[in-house]
């Protein structure tokens, strides 16, 4: 395998490891090797990127909640 890519990257204007790891995403996305298919680690990068704007959100409702709770003991003393 080494020897094809060695001799067909340069072909292609590319380094061989390039090329190689190139082939083994194909092999993975197509089954031939295990390991995680390009779909899938765009799937888990996108619900990564989700989850940290859920708990961004999360926190920013926990501290207007906390606000606007102060806000309502502070008018019901004040009254």
């Amino acid at each position: 395998m080494w020897l094809a890519v060695e001799s067909i990257a340069p072909k292609i204007g590319c380094v061989p490891q390039t090329l190689l790891s190139w082939v083994k995403r194909v092999e993975v996305d197509t089954g031939v090797r295990e390991g995680v298919t390009t779909s899938e680690a765009q799937r888990v990068k996108e619900l990564e990127r989700e989850n940290k704007e859920l708990r961004r959100a999360n926190e920013i409702l926990k501290v207007a909640s906390a606000f606007f709770a102060q806000a309502e003991l502070d008018r019901r003393f004040k009254s």
